[in-house]
């Protein structure tokens, strides 16, 4: 992932997790339809059950999966064994998802795509699992490879579809908090829509990449990601709208730290915008000239 203060958003994927560690099921008893005799409704849950053991074995295995690996390759190994040993399990994809985060926060982008492409082939609904594979495609793509436009629809898709299912496939257990769950889903609108933007970027569709990005920004104004507003003030640079970039390129130069890669190329554009401006305000119809903003390559998610 490219945000910079994602530890916020780790609390809420942690109570989310912890959540959804499954239970054997209790046994039920019927509603008899006697007054007294059934139990109070529950409260609807937005989305899909959180995942659960069949049995007490397959339970113990997936917690002594969860308690052993340190890191993400080991993590993935546990998720193989324990997903050959119960192939029918629906805690696989809680485990292929840990191993997915791990290796996001350790910068392994070819391991989490294929850890992500994992957890699809169990459900191809989940709404991480596809922005982990369509940031990874989008990110790793260039404009060089024979096989872009095709990686291109890919991770376009990918990124669509995790809209159309953040509402409905994310499984939020009982009493988890609402503004926990409305954080959780706005975060990945908020990578669908980055991902989106940066494909039309690399497509040279600036206009549609400026929308994208706007739409990525306010779907999450509580953690906005600088490398996003750094390549919206590219994408208003490169159409020529240079007061509205250099506003852009002043916010990525406020979110980040001046020795890191999204801090040098904000400071960066936004020392060209203002020797473009020269403190006045050119015609909206100007055109930048040749060799001029480039697409920030930050570090791999």
């Amino acid at each position: 992932m490219k945000r910079a203060a994602m530890m916020f958003l780790m609390v809420v994927v942690a109570s989310i997790a912890w959540a959804q560690q499954p239970q054997t099921p209790a046994k039920q008893t019927p509603a008899t339809g006697q007054q007294g005799a059934a139990a109070p409704a529950a409260t609807p849950q937005q989305g899909k059950r959180p995942p659960q053991a069949k049995t007490q074995p397959e339970f113990d295995a997936y917690k002594a999966a969860m308690a052993n690996p340190t890191d993400g390759a080991a993590m993935e190994k546990a998720a193989d064994d324990f997903a050959a040993k119960f192939p029918d399990s629906e805690l696989r994809v809680l485990l292929y998802k840990t191993a997915m985060r791990d290796y996001q926060n350790t910068n392994k982008a070819d391991q989490m795509a294929a850890t992500a492409d994992k957890v699809l082939k169990i459900d191809p609904d989940d709404p991480e699992a596809l922005i982990g594979s369509a940031e990874v495609i989008a990110e790793r793509t260039r404009d060089t490879d024979l096989d872009k436009d095709q990686r291109w629809a890919q991770a376009e898709k990918e990124a669509n579809h995790s809209l159309e299912t953040v509402d409905t496939d994310i499984a939020v257990p009982a009493g988890t908090p609402q503004d926990k769950v409305d954080a959780y889903k706005n975060f990945y609108r908020s990578s669908a829509y980055s991902v989106l933007g940066t494909i039309s970027f690399s497509q040279e569709k600036y206009q549609d990449a400026e929308g994208f990005f706007r739409k990525s920004i306010d779907a999450f104004p509580q953690q906005v990601d600088p490398v996003v507003v750094l390549r919206l003030a590219i994408a208003l640079d490169k159409q020529g709208r240079y007061p509205d970039a250099l506003k852009e390129a002043n916010h990525a130069v406020e979110l980040t730290q001046e020795n890191t890669t999204a801090g040098t190329l904000a400071r960066r554009e936004r020392d060209r915008l203002v020797q473009l401006t020269g403190g006045s305000n050119p015609a909206p119809t100007a055109k930048p000239p040749a060799g001029g903003a480039q697409n920030p390559t930050p570090p791999s998610p």
